[in-house]
């Protein structure tokens, strides 16, 4: 059933995405035809990006909620195998590394699958938590134990725990909203999205004062106010295609906006720890696929969980 509130949601983020792709094409012609420019090609680039991104959401949706859950499984394998790279491991890890990629992942996933909340609320933060470090305790390897059994837990609660909670929202049951679940994944993702770009965008324009140097030159608190306020902005505006009222959908775009925010903060103190620029390299212009969730990792538990919480009835 294709929903309306959706179709004006993608259409909307067309129409920007139609305006940036031109407005590109005219900068780099006036200023960068020979490439040159490089704030100008990474703007393109990443323009080009998210024609791709919205694209690969938008035939998900059309596939329906297994569609759905299939779609950020694979981002959570994809996310899950760039955390780990950067991560200490030695043999005797092997176990417990399959065990994430091919048995906790693709259970979690079906829990998800099947809304079966006891368990996919559960099994990663308390089963798999005591459980996996067993594997590499067997194996007898006592160098690093802790830091190595330590990053694989923090791997799976970022990658694939956290992640979950956005085609988790499938499963919520709210009175008056049957049948429209996929547009809280929507409308997640594009208000969460939006503040990443346009604090970018104040940051660029008015960005003064750092707010962790040492961890990021275009985090600003300039920016991330202005984009934190001009996302909550955009999202209490599309208030009618939520079960919420403007005021409620004020205050959840504010809390997620500052929730995605500071994970991305977090994913940027792990990068610097590692020395690594960019999770990834597999979206172009965009790095890896933890680049671009870092933000939706923390905004989707909180609110799968506040939306549950207030308004569902499971």
């Amino acid at each position: 059933m294709i929903i309306p509130q959706l179709v004006w949601l993608f259409a909307a983020v067309a129409g920007m995405l139609i305006l940036a792709s031109i407005l590109g094409e005219i900068l780099r012609h006036r200023l960068s035809p020979n490439g040159s420019n490089a704030l100008i090609e990474t703007l393109n680039a990443r323009i080009s990006a998210w024609w791709a991104i919205m694209i690969l959401l938008g035939l998900a949706f059309l596939a329906g909620n297994a569609g759905v859950v299939f779609l950020f499984a694979l981002v959570s394998f994809a996310a899950l195998r760039e955390f780990l790279t950067i991560t200490h491991y030695n043999r005797a890890d092997h176990w417990s590394l399959l065990a994430c990629f091919f048995v906790v992942l693709p259970l979690h996933y079906a829990f998800v699958l099947v809304e079966w909340y006891g368990m996919y609320a559960i099994v990663v933060p308390v089963y798999v938590f005591l459980l996996l470090p067993v594997l590499s305790a067997l194996r007898g390897s006592t160098r690093n134990f802790l830091v190595r059994v330590a990053e694989t837990q923090w791997a799976l609660m970022i990658c694939v725990y956290c992640v979950s909670h956005v085609p988790a929202l499938l499963s919520l049951e709210i009175p008056g909203f049957e049948g429209r679940n996929m547009i809280l994944i929507a409308y997640l993702v594009f208000v969460v999205q939006l503040s990443d770009v346009l604090q970018y965008v104040w940051g660029q324009f008015i960005g003064r004062t750092r707010i962790a140097p040492n961890l990021s030159r275009s985090k600003t608190w300039e920016g991330m106010v202005g984009g934190v306020l001009s996302a909550t902005a955009a999202g209490t505006a599309l208030w009618w295609m939520t079960p919420f009222s403007p005021l409620q959908a004020a205050g959840m775009c504010l809390l997620i906006t500052l929730m995605g925010f500071l994970g991305s903060l977090v994913l940027s103190a792990i990068k610097r720890d590692r020395g690594v620029r960019d999770w990834g390299h597999l979206i172009g212009g965009h790095g890896g696929f933890l680049d671009r969730l870092d933000s939706v990792i923390f905004a989707a538990p909180i609110f799968f969980h506040v939306t549950r919480y207030f308004w569902s009835l499971t």
